[in-house]
């Protein structure tokens, strides 16, 4: 996973509330065993046109967007079913930091085991970041838990254990390598019973 300490990025907004998984990526589009190749999909009903091309309405299509890498939204982000490749398409398109009023648990969960970073914000402080100019930088400061703008500073909250794993670049996987020689101390020991 790639770490998070300092973000700077550009921003869109999409302030829907209760965008699901299956608006996020589409079932239609799950057929890939890979984690790449899904942010083409993302939010796909919305972003083109029944021919398939961009929806010129849809912010993620506007021309001074295609650099965000920070999403604000809605309440109930990610609501609906499980599936991880939400979290993926999100990635993949290049979003590292989702900011949001609220996250279904299981993608909230899957968006910090894939390196997309779901802050939590109040509506008001979503509505005044989601008027920042396309050229305007956000920055995601997450040693000391802010979202700092030119309409103004935001702190948020974030279990310690998520932050950590952030800041480091550390997915499951590389934490249980931290404790490699636990480990094979353990299935010596076991091995040799």
């Amino acid at each position: 996973m790639e770490e998070i300490k300092v973000h700077i990025g550009k921003t869109v907004a999409l302030m829907n509330d209760n965008i699901d998984t299956d608006q996020i990526i589409p079932k239609s589009f799950l057929k890939r065993i890979e984690r790449t190749g899904f942010g083409e999909f993302l939010f796909d009903s919305w972003r083109y046109l029944p021919n398939r091309k961009p929806n010129p309405d849809f912010p993620l299509n506007a021309s001074d967007r295609q650099e965000a890498t920070i999403l604000i939204t809605g309440d109930n982000f990610g609501c609906g079913s499980s599936r991880e490749h939400a979290a993926w398409a999100l990635l993949d398109y290049r979003f590292r930091v989702i900011i949001a009023g609220s996250y279904s648990d299981i993608f909230y969960m899957n968006c910090t085991k894939n390196g997309v970073l779901p802050i939590v914000l109040p509506k008001d402080a979503r509505e005044k970041l989601a008027e920042i100019a396309a050229d305007e930088d956000v920055t995601i400061d997450l040693p000391n838990q802010q979202v700092i703008s030119s309409v103004g500073t935001y702190p948020f909250e974030i279990d310690a254990t998520w932050k950590n794993k952030f800041i480091n670049g550390l997915d499951d996987i590389a934490i249980t390598f931290e404790h490699i020689d636990a480990i094979k101390a353990y299935e010596q020991k076991v091995d040799s019973i």
